[in-house]
This record gives structure tokens, C-alpha cells and sequence, in this order.
């Protein structure tokens, strides 16, 4: 797994604290990591974007932009506006793949869920992930209504030929509600694949040398974690 595209359920869920996790767990095997965030939204073009925060918190990883937009909207939406060219996915596929020839790990790390625009024509990081081979893992929130949107991003994985290794919780509560209790067990069944790891809230408020102690007890063994899903929540 050269290339692993990182997805989610929506907005504002975790995906870039758990390619943070994912990318400083690779690093604590030895592993080379790259990062390539294909569209930045809502950054200011002196601010620091999502691959620099996958930097400061996962360690000596290589990153990469391929566009960035001032507004925090989908990409389509923000090129558009400010008036910018669109990324398409034949571009995210060819930067993957530089990278993946001189890195032993890719992290693709989408806009918003999977099926955000990404150019006038409809594209979206599905497209780029079908180019590119790779698998996709799916980032969700724990609470109230996961259940459905994460469904709906494993069947829209399925029915492009794409495989999905699993999902993270990329924000669980201290004190998780009911729902999101019930939900450790019925992510699984529902969306029909395996739950790979559960990131505390605030993680990225952690120091970066915390961080990076406590990432493999966040994610399961196929991300180079030492997480397991039968002893969580307790």
C-alpha cells in the first residue's frame, strides 16, 4: 500500500489529524512518508494549509499542494470563485505517483467528503483514487447520524471498484453520548467494513512529541497501530 487516499463523511470530522496519525506511525516503522493535499480551502496564502499541519504533528514528512483557494468551500466552488484553475484528478494521480516512487507511504488527503467537486466537470477525489489504484479510508465522527453518512461513502466506494480498508472516529468524546457508544459497534455492520482506530478529541492540541507517543494507541495494526477495537471504548 504505496498510496493510501484519505477520505471522510463530511467536513470538519478529523481527516487531517488522522493522516497525521496514520503518516507519524508510519514514520515510528521507518517508513519514508509523503503528504499531498490536492485542494486547500479556506487558507490565506501565507497561512499554514493542512499538509503543514500533518508536518508539525507526525514529524519529517515530504509535503505537497497542488492548488490552493482563499474560501472555505469545495474546490469546484472555491476555483471558481476566486477565479483559479480547478485540480484535476489525472494531476492528483501523476503527483501521487512521483511521490510514491521515492516514498514508501502516500497520503492523499481529500476536501470535505469523497464526492466534493473538484473541477467544472464533476471530478471528485473518487476519480483520483480510481486512477491511482488505491485504496480509501474513510475518516467519520462518532455521534448521531454516522451511521448513514458513513454507509453512504462505502457504498459510493464499492460502486466505483475502490476499496475501502476501514474507517477512523477522528473525534471521540470524552464523555461520548449514547449514540456514539452504540455506534462502535454498528459502524461495522452498517458500513460494512472494519473500524481501523479511534482519535481523541483535541489530539491536535497535543505537543508534537505527545502526539506522536500516543498515534499507534489511536489506530489498528493495519495502520501500524497497536489499537484494538474489542477493548475499546474501555
Amino acid at each position: 500500500m504505496s498510496v493510501l487516499v484519505v477520505s471522510g463523511t463530511g467536513t470538519e470530522i478529523g481527516k487531517t489529524v488522522t493522516t497525521a496519525a496514520v503518516a507519524a506511525c508510519a514514520l515510528a516503522r521507518g517508513r519514508s512518508v509523503a503528504v499531498l493535499k490536492p485542494a486547500q480551502t479556506g487558507v490565506g496564502a501565507e497561512e499554514a494549509g493542512d499538509a503543514a499541519e500533518v508536518a508539525r504533528l507526525a514529524g519529517e514528512v515530504t509535503t505537497l499542494e497542488l492548488a490552493r483557494y482563499p474560501e472555505p468551500l469545495a474546490p469546484d466552488t472555491a476555483a471558481r470563485r476566486s477565479g483559479l484553475p480547478t485540480v484535476r484528478p489525472y494531476e492528483v494521480a501523476e503527483a501521487a505517483g512521483k511521490l510514491a516512487a521515492e516514498h514508501d507511504l502516500v497520503l492523499v488527503e481529500g476536501a470535505g467528503g469523497l464526492l466534493v467537486r473538484f473541477d467544472e466537470e464533476g471530478s471528485t477525489l473518487a476519480d483520483a483514487a480510481r486512477l491511482l489504484a488505491a485504496p480509501v479510508l474513510v475518516v467519520a465522527h462518532p455521534g448521531l447520524g454516522t451511521l448513514n453518512m458513513a454507509t453512504l461513502t462505502t457504498e459510493a466506494l464499492t460502486a466505483r471498484g475502490l476499496d475501502c480498508p476501514g474507517i477512523v472516529i477522528g473525534s471521540w468524546p470524552a464523555e461520548p453520548d449514547l449514540a456514539s457508544l452504540c455506534n462502535v459497534g454498528d459502524l461495522p455492520a452498517s458500513a460494512g467494513v472494519p473500524l481501523l482506530g479511534a482519535l481523541p478529541e483535541r489530539a491536535a492540541a497535543l505537543g508534537p512529541a505527545a502526539f506522536r507517543a500516543a498515534a499507534p494507541g489511536w489506530l489498528a495494526p493495519e495502520l501500524d497501530g497497536v489499537w484494538n477495537p474489542a477493548a475499546f471504548p474501555a
